[in-house]
């Protein structure tokens, strides 16, 4: 069977001018998808990717559509409204929408182990309205457009969300709620597939905040001796987007740690 998504197919991934968004906004270019990319504080980011698209992009997949093939929209993903204009905007510019990568999320490092810590109502608003409210409305805004295309939507949650661990205890609750969102669309909302993935620590510009001592504890009590790249949370994501018959299913990234 073919993969769903072909030179026809428009994706939305929100929170991707750099890290895993532009990971999977570079692995939905190099097969011939047209990408909507989506920043807010970073619009020189934005512009340097969408060149790089250009440069990944089939050249056969090129001449076969005189539409534009990747843009960007500058939203600030943590209000509904501008979510909502987001997808708004997406579907006026490309014409349709096929699948909808969800990456927003906030957390603030503190000592998961220090109860103290975390217990900061700031803390816990800003984690349930980014990790759990954004992807909603953002599915809600979409649906429309992906029942039209058939299409899916992907969650970008967190290991921490699996596992007990992480950046904060209102992070790991929320990751979880998210999870849990995204099956609780997958009942609501089909035919529309809903996924999520679920990476351990990424060596993003956030995750290279964590001291090099956890990174080397993580890497050597995973099975695979390593940690997921960006580069595989992408390719796993584009496996999802192409999966006729997966709904409901969180994948877990981390090298085995979590078994």
């Amino acid at each position: 069977m073919p993969p769903l998504l072909s030179h026809q197919s428009v994706a939305l991934v929100t929170a991707s001018s750099a890290g895993l968004g532009a990971a999977t906004a570079k692995a939905l270019a190099s097969s011939g998808v047209r990408v909507i990319v989506n920043y807010f504080s970073s619009p020189d980011k934005a512009e340097n990717l969408l060149k790089e698209l250009e440069q990944l992009e089939p050249k056969s997949t090129a001449e076969k559509d005189q539409g534009p093939r990747f843009i960007a929209i500058k939203a600030d993903v943590s209000q509904k409204t501008e979510l909502v204009r987001l997808v708004d905007e997406s579907v006026a510019a490309m014409g349709r929408l096929d699948l909808v990568v969800s990456n927003q999320g906030w957390t603030r490092i503190r000592n998961f182990y220090d109860l103290d810590e975390n217990v900061d109502e700031g803390d816990w608003d800003r984690c349930f309205n980014m990790n759990v409210k954004s992807h909603l409305f953002l599915f809600h805004a979409a649906r429309k457009h992906l029942e039209k295309s058939g299409g899916s939507f992907i969650t970008v949650a967190s290991l921490a969300g699996v596992k007990p661990s992480g950046s904060s205890v209102a992070y790991s609750v929320t990751k979880a709620a998210q999870i849990h969102l995204m099956k609780s669309l997958a009942l609501i909302a089909g035919p529309i597939r809903v996924n999520s993935v679920s990476p351990g620590v990424l060596m993003t510009d956030w995750g290279k905040q964590f001291p090099a001592s956890k990174i080397e504890s993580v890497t050597a009590r995973s099975p695979l001796k390593r940690i997921a790249t960006v580069e595989d949370v992408a390719q796993q994501i584009l496996c999802l987007a192409n999966s006729a018959s997966t709904t409901g299913t969180n994948s877990v990234l981390d090298a085995g740690l979590s078994i």
